[in-house]
Parts: structure tokens; C-alpha cells; sequence
């Protein structure tokens, strides 16, 4: 993905048009702008968090759907480790999302779900801090060799103890 590479500012529609083997004009006959295009990638990330948080929330009570939430986000962070680390840190998505009003409607259900719902003020940022946490872990240079499935049973493991929960 350019974006991981480069960054949304480093990352030119030229740029985009070769990586997907087409003329510039053809990325402008379906997109007018760049920003149009990072609207569609980070759309599509947040309709894979957006599945994560369905499925949890077909769970029974609270305590599963925190798990099935806290299993599938880790899950969607290894997964996805360079567009997360993008897409959570790029100063021009920053500002483009900061006040997206679905982006902040499935993050207060993402808090909601792992928080509980008697969660008091203070679970947003205990919900940002601990999302904070995956995104920055799953890309941190020290974990880059580490294999995905130990990476996400330890990332799942220290959740659950942040979480003060049963390991």
C-alpha cells in the first residue's frame, strides 16, 4: 500500500496510477481527487471494524461481547498491521476524520462494547488509549519479525490483563 509507504502527503495520484497499472487519467475518471481516494481506503477500514463490531455484538451478554470485540480488533490490527499504522498516525487522515460523524458513531459503539455499558466518562480515553496501544504495538519495530498468531495471542493477553480481566 502507498499510503504505508509514503504517507497520504508522500503519495502522488501518479503514483497510485502506476502501482495499479493505469493512467493517471483512468484514477481520475474514477476518483476526482486524492482525498476522494483516501476516503474510500480508510471507508473500507472502518467496514472491517465496523463486521467486528456486528459480530460482537451478536454475542450473548457484555463479558463475551467485550471478548469477541477485544479478539477481533487485535485480530483486524495483525492482520492489517501496515494500513492500521497509516491510517491511525497520518496527520492528513487525522484531520479529515477528526469529526466524521460515522468514525465517531462506531468508536463510541467500540467503547461501548469494551467498556460495558455502565461505563463511566472516562471510557474514551481509556477505549482510545488501549486502541492506541494495539495499533502502536502491531507496528512497532521491536514486534516486526514477530509471527502473527504469538503476536496476537500476547497482543490479546495483555489486553485482557490492561482490562484487569481473567488472562
Amino acid at each position: 500500500m502507498l499510503f504505508a509507504e509514503h504517507g497520504v502527503g508522500g503519495t502522488s495520484l501518479q503514483m497510485i496510477a502506476e502501482r495499479i497499472g493505469v493512467t493517471k487519467a483512468a484514477v481520475y475518471h474514477q476518483y476526482n481527487t486524492k482525498a476522494e481516494i483516501i476516503r474510500a481506503v480508510a471507508e473500507a477500514e472502518l467496514d472491517r471494524l465496523e463486521m467486528v463490531l456486528d459480530e460482537a455484538d451478536a454475542e450473548g451478554d457484555a463479558a463475551r461481547k467485550r471478548d469477541a470485540v477485544i479478539i477481533g480488533v487485535v485480530d483486524l490490527a495483525v492482520e492489517r498491521r501496515r494500513q492500521v499504522g497509516t491510517l491511525l498516525n497520518d496527520p492528513v487522515i487525522a484531520r479529515m476524520y477528526s469529526k466524521d460523524e460515522r468514525l465517531l458513531r462506531v468508536l463510541g459503539r467500540l467503547d461501548q462494547l469494551v467498556m460495558g455499558p455502565d461505563a463511566g466518562p472516562g471510557s474514551a480515553l481509556e477505549t482510545a488509549m488501549l486502541t492506541a496501544a494495539i495499533s502502536g504495538a502491531v507496528i512497532h519495530p521491536l514486534v516486526a519479525h514477530q509471527k502473527d498468531d504469538i503476536l496476537r495471542s500476547e497482543l490479546v493477553r495483555l489486553v485482557r490483563r490492561l482490562l484487569s480481566l481473567p488472562v
